[in-house]
């Protein structure tokens, strides 16, 4: 499959504040915009509503694009989202974002969020890339509940073995 690189644009409900943006996975990126992964600017002005994108076969060429939009003035911007989307609706669903794509997003992020509670190294993993650090902390997760695991099924061999014993001691004395 061909790589390719998106910038996009995200509103709040009335359309009044513009967030211009770039990725490699726009479904993903879109989808943590909604969900409120991270707390900056589309989070504290409430975009999440996407009304307008373009798609690169480079990312350098997304990346010099929104720099040149972001230099646009507002009318201009204005004008392609209304050429492109004339209700400035939200076009998440036209990209593939469904409800059951949030919740995932919402779900890998809370255990992400708990795994770094559990976890002092996961600090360190998680400034490296998302996908290797979250691909990390699953792997350091299963390793943690394997020993968890040993631990607990030696418990019971151990509880169990305590259990035999008295029951043979029970049986000989009757």
């Amino acid at each position: 499959m061909k790589e390719q690189s998106y910038i996009y644009f995200l509103t709040n409900q009335y359309n009044n504040v513009l967030y211009i943006g770039v990725t490699n996975d726009i479904v993903r990126r879109i989808a943590e915009h909604k969900v409120k992964i991270n707390k900056g600017f589309s989070y504290k002005y409430n975009c999440e509503k996407l009304v307008y994108h373009e798609t690169y076969s480079l990312m350098t060429d997304a990346i010099a694009r929104e720099k040149q939009l972001k230099n646009w003035k507002r009318d201009w911007k204005n004008k392609l989202v209304e050429d492109f989307n004339p209700e400035w609706d939200d076009l998440s669903k036209d990209i593939g974002i469904t409800d059951e794509l949030i919740t995932a997003i919402k779900a890998q992020y809370t255990c992400h969020a708990e795994l770094v509670s559990v976890s002092p190294n996961f600090q360190e993993i998680a400034g490296q890339d998302r996908n290797d650090a979250h691909e990390q902390a699953v792997e350091k997760a299963e390793r943690e509940f394997e020993i968890y695991r040993q631990r607990e099924m030696r418990q019971l061999e151990s509880d169990f073995d305590r259990a035999v014993k008295q029951l043979t001691q029970k049986n000989n004395k009757e």
